[in-house]
């Protein structure tokens, strides 16, 4: 078989990854000596690290983080209050896949919003799906849901994700309406879904700010 009609299938195949190794292999003679089973397997792998990669570059763009956060960069320093080995086990997140909740709580300026993209950055590394949400703005989507007739299928969209971050939480008193939209969705994701909350008002706080 010609090299280049093997090249050109590959693309239609959208084997990418799979086609700029072989073209690697096939100008490199130091593969020659491999066998076959050897190369092959090597196309294999990387074809597949491309597309895990892009899954997670998916991941990150739907989740719309504000923040470019990594674990790599957040400062652990004991000055900051944070415990290392519970954050960094916190980064495995096995919470997500067991469908617990975190609360991030501090104040203005302590880098909760950091910390939680950068748990969230993770968990899409772990393959979840993720989504951040400054909770102002989410209500507002939801009051603009129920007037065009798609409330229905926010909130199921809402119910689906692996890990939904609410950021800026209770930073003003909900009305009625808006309390009854939290609640569908944290009724749907107790105990099926986790939850991160994220917010510098303490939670002895929350019920004045929550009508009835």
């Amino acid at each position: 078989m010609l090299t280049q009609p093997l090249l050109d299938k590959l693309s239609r195949l959208g084997l990418a990854g799979f086609r700029t190794a072989l073209e690697e292999q096939l100008h490199n003679p130091q593969y020659a000596d491999l066998p076959f089973e050897e190369r092959l397997g090597l196309l294999v792998d990387i074809e597949t690290t491309r597309r895990a990669n892009n899954r997670f570059q998916r991941r990150v763009r739907t989740a719309r983080f504000p923040l470019p956060a990594t674990m790599e960069d957040l400062d652990l320093s004991p000055r900051r209050g944070l415990q290392r080995s519970q954050v960094l086990q916190l980064a495995h997140s096995e919470w997500v896949g067991q469908h617990l909740n975190m609360l991030v709580l501090g104040p203005t300026g302590a880098g909760k919003t950091f910390l939680a993209c950068a748990l969230g950055r993770a968990a899409c590394q772990a393959e979840y799906n993720v989504r951040y949400e400054r909770t102002s703005r989410l209500l507002q989507s939801l009051e603009l849901a129920r007037a065009d007739g798609s409330y229905p299928q926010l909130l199921a969209q809402l119910a689906r994700l692996h890990l939904l971050i609410f950021d800026d939480w209770l930073r003003d008193p909900l009305s009625s309406t808006q309390a009854r939209d939290l609640l569908e969705i944290l009724d749907d994701r107790y105990g099926r879904r986790a939850t991160m909350v994220v917010t510098q008002v303490p939670v002895p706080d929350w019920h004045s700010r929550i009508p009835d």
